[in-house]
């Protein structure tokens, strides 16, 4: 079953590609990679890596990628903070308790 989501998910992945595949050993960045190095590059400011990683895959593909490492960002602190979610991403935002 897990072969089967894998299958379907490589396919999603493979289609919000911007790249051709090519014969080069080098292969083409896929949407995650795309969104930790984007993520990590303003986090850092640097200009020219936010560009570059830009360039890898299409703009949805990388809002797709940036928000799902933001989920997953919020969830691992969560747990390790031992609260919920919501009061996370609400205290890395500023924001007033709800």
């Amino acid at each position: 079953m897990w072969g089967r989501v894998r299958r379907i998910g490589g396919k999603v992945v493979d289609s919000l590609r911007t790249e051709e595949r090519t014969g080069r050993e080098e292969r083409p960045h896929n949407l995650f990679e795309a969104a930790a190095t984007y993520v990590s590059a303003c986090a850092e400011d640097d200009q020219e890596r936010i560009d570059e990683a830009a360039g890898w895959v299409s703009p949805e593909a990388l809002a797709f990628g940036v928000n799902e490492l933001a989920c997953r960002a919020v969830v691992a602190l969560a747990r390790e903070r031992g609260a919920s979610p919501r009061t996370v991403a609400r205290d890395l935002l500023g924001l007033p308790a709800a």
